[in-house]
């Protein structure tokens, strides 16, 4: 394990080799590692002594658990970029340990949280971890936020935290009454400094904000000559560590602490990692021997007397951002941390305790996350969120985990509970019921009401959207169906995702009624030359509630604050033609332009107002596209408009839009008349197309810079199969 390379895979094995036959790879690797070093340790520094001052715990014990969490957790750990330190989310229980049992046991209970931690990773449960409600850990980070910045802000003010958030609480009106010192000069002018530096532009950012905040506050105090509390490290910092002293106390308060230590480390390491692997293309973390590896690090701080270690959200961004390759990154951070607190100890003694805890108030606030709110919010469990942040700071840590665990559990039994029935009858047709929901004895009886409302003696179609039913519900559904067919109904069962009933109502899997995948409405439907258009669209929209909207529904949650596709796909405004289905594609996947014969006009002859150059150009300047597709098709009507003029009878827009068409049907002189000159005129204006975009300086500029690939695409109707462009010629696939 103390080898740095490779970094290992998901699956715990490990990948290729960072190091490359290649030196200059091999160089420019380690210069973006040690890079990115440097822009960590930066930050590191200052949150680090932060920490500290929270946790009540001397200011050393930061320092050693940064150096630690760098090097022992680089070197252990199984993750490519993520950086371990002192976390602002174990501030809460550390300061409960040191005023419970001292600073020394505190230190013991480390030491034992990471061997905890050490056989966890070693039985492989580190996945078992993430089972925890995200919103039950985003909630309860948040609430330890809330109660590190109500604590620290009374640093800021100038007074002295109390013992608990709610008293700091009731405190604080009269801290902004009645402290107005220099201290609370120094904290607001880094909160200042905190605040405004991410509004200055991108070149005056190169030095982290932390770090600009704190020099801020420490500059002005020194050149002030300000009377302010101040940084007060050891002279001799490898004589100041401690040896852990097993606590003073129950076995059962001292369990209680070591597994309370080790399982939010654990939790919060084992998020940041998977969140981590988001932001970076190397290897994914190998969950297990990042925990191990946190284990290790809890081990050594313990022993050495430093904090508790987990993976650190903020640095870790810092890191993959900084353009970290490799765990070196993490290494050499941990070093020169060490480094920092070897040589620039007086240095770090000129920085006020006020602007260490202005810092951390910003963490504090930080931590109470608007994107995780929104997480939350899209899958329902914001209550929760929420109930876990205010029992956290009104109760306590225990005390409002235990309250998030509690609320996410009757939220999970409230859902089993509700499910949705709907009895639609629709005229000279069958009587459709659509249940959405996992049905369970817990909601049984809401559908048993519900079915009471189907008519007596119809034929029901009854669409079971079950994501779970239990024997209860199976029961339930067979029993009804019984009773209303030997009353003279007929029901047809169509269950759109497991076979639940099918197989709970027989033993064995049996055959079901299903929605084919592609249907055209004006063929299966036997009323369909009946139905109002607007009757139809409101029949389409339900099957799609009812069939598919279950399906693609995660994929969408995803999708709803913006969409990234990297495929602009220019293709004919003809029914037949479905780029989804051709290209089996989905949600968020082609940015489609469609029009009358997959026309793209010149750069010249374009139309200030035409909606499909305005497609283009949205393409290229906010959406990441790497390529650009124009697909014809054959049987084209627009295609047949141009070999045969006047055909487009009196409609002046279309006569003039096809006017972009005359340079395909110009490639087409000297080919003869015949049965295949309509489609052969389908590839050729495809073709044409391409050479139309070439034509525009953004496309030409991109696909010159072998940042933009251009593809021409023909689908023939009648085969259903699609022929895709090569240099020379069509291929089919």
């Amino acid at each position: 394990m103390g080898d740095p390379d490779p970094p290992p895979s998901a699956d715990g094995a490990h990948g290729p080799p960072v190091t490359t036959t290649d030196s200059s790879t091999k160089v420019s690797i380690w210069r973006s590692d040690f890079g990115a070093s440097l822009v960590v340790v930066l930050i590191a520094v200052p949150l680090s002594l932060g920490i500290a001052v929270a946790s009540g715990a001397p200011l050393v014990a930061g320092l050693i658990s940064a150096v630690v969490g760098g090097i022992v957790g680089g070197l252990c750990g199984g993750s490519a970029v993520q950086v371990s330190g002192p976390a602002a989310g174990l501030t809460v229980i550390v300061a409960g340990l040191v005023q419970s049992y001292g600073w020394a046991a505190t230190c013991a209970i480390v030491a034992a949280a990471g061997v905890l931690q050490l056989a966890l990773g070693l039985f492989r449960v580190a996945r078992a971890a993430l089972a925890v409600s995200p919103a039950v850990i985003h909630g309860m980070l948040a609430g330890v936020g809330l109660v590190i910045a109500l604590s620290q802000l009374h640093i800021v003010l100038g007074g002295t935290p109390q013992s608990s958030a709610l008293e700091n609480l009731r405190e604080l009106p009269s801290q902004l009454i009645h402290n107005h010192s220099l201290t609370v000069a120094t904290g607001l002018l880094t909160l200042a400094v905190l605040i405004g530096w991410p509004k200055l532009p991108a070149k005056a950012r190169f030095i982290p904000a932390p770090l600009a905040a704190i020099a801020a506050g420490t500059g002005v105090a020194a050149v002030l000559g300000w009377d302010v509390a101040r940084v007060d490290l050891p002279a001799d910092p490898l004589g100041a560590l401690v040896t852990p002293q097993w606590p003073d106390g129950s076995w059962t308060s001292v369990a209680g602490a070591i597994i309370a230590v080790a399982l939010v480390a654990s939790v919060e390491s084992l998020l940041c990692a998977v969140a981590v692997d988001r932001l970076h293309d190397g290897p994914r973390a190998n969950l297990d021997r990042e925990l191990a590896g946190q284990g290790a690090a809890n081990l050594t701080a313990g022993l050495l007397g430093g904090l508790p270690i987990a993976g650190v959200i903020v640095r870790s961004t810092a890191n993959a951002s900084a353009g970290a390759r490799s765990r070196r990154s993490t290494i050499m951070h941990g070093v020169w941390v060490l480094a920092l607190a070897l040589a620039a100890a007086p240095a770090m003694e000129l920085i006020p305790l006020g602007a260490l805890a202005a810092l951390l108030v910003a963490i504090g606030v930080q931590m109470v996350s608007l994107a995780h709110m929104r997480g939350v919010h899209r899958h329902g469990e914001l209550p929760v969120y929420l109930l876990t942040m205010a029992s956290v700071v009104a109760l306590g840590l225990f005390e409002g985990v235990l309250v998030g665990l509690g609320c996410a559990l009757l939220l999970t039994i409230w859902r089993l509970a509700r499910i949705s029935v709907k009895v639609t009858p629709q005229l000279d047709g069958p009587v459709r019921v659509t249940v959405d929901g996992s049905l369970t004895f817990l909601s049984v009886p809401a559908l048993a009401r519900a079915l009471t409302a189907v008519p007596e003696k119809a034929v029901v179609d009854l669409s079971l959207n079950i994501d779970f039913m239990d024997h209860a519900g199976v029961t339930a559904i067979d029993d009804w169906q019984t009773g209303y067919e030997r009353a003279g109904g007929t029901v047809r069962i169509d269950e759109v995702q497991e076979q639940w009933f099918a197989q709970g109502a027989t033993g064995l899997p049996r055959p079901v009624r299903r929605t084919p995948p592609v249907r055209n409405r004006q063929a299966w439907h036997p009323l369909a030359s009946t139905l109002s258009g607007r009757r139809q669209l409101e029949e389409g929209t339900e099957e799609f509630h009812s069939h598919v909207a279950p399906l693609v529904r995660p994929l969408l949650t995803e999708l709803a604050n913006g969409q990234r596709p990297t495929h602009l796909f220019i293709t004919c405004a003809d029914s037949r033609l479905v780029p989804n289905l051709i290209t089996s594609s989905g949600p968020g996947d082609l940015f489609t332009v469609r029009n009358v014969g997959n026309l793209v006009p010149r750069h010249s002859e374009a139309d200030p107002n035409d909606s499909t150059i305005a497609a283009i150009e949205y393409a290229l300047a906010v959406l990441p596209i790497k390529t650009i597709t124009v697909c014809g098709h054959s049987a084209c009507g627009a295609m047949d408009a141009l070999l045969t003029p006047g055909s487009a009878g009196d409609m002046p827009y279309l006569n003039g839009w096809l006017r972009n068409g005359a340079h395909s049907l110009h490639r087409m002189s000297g080919v003869p008349d015949g049965p295949g000159r309509l489609d052969r005129l389908g590839r050729e204006n495809v073709l044409q197309q391409l050479e139309n975009l070439r034509t525009h300086p953004a496309v030409a500029k991109r696909e010159a810079a072998g940042e933009l690939e251009l593809c021409g695409g023909y689908f023939e109707i009648a085969e259903g199969r699609m022929h895709i462009l090569s240099p020379t010629a069509f291929s089919q696939v």
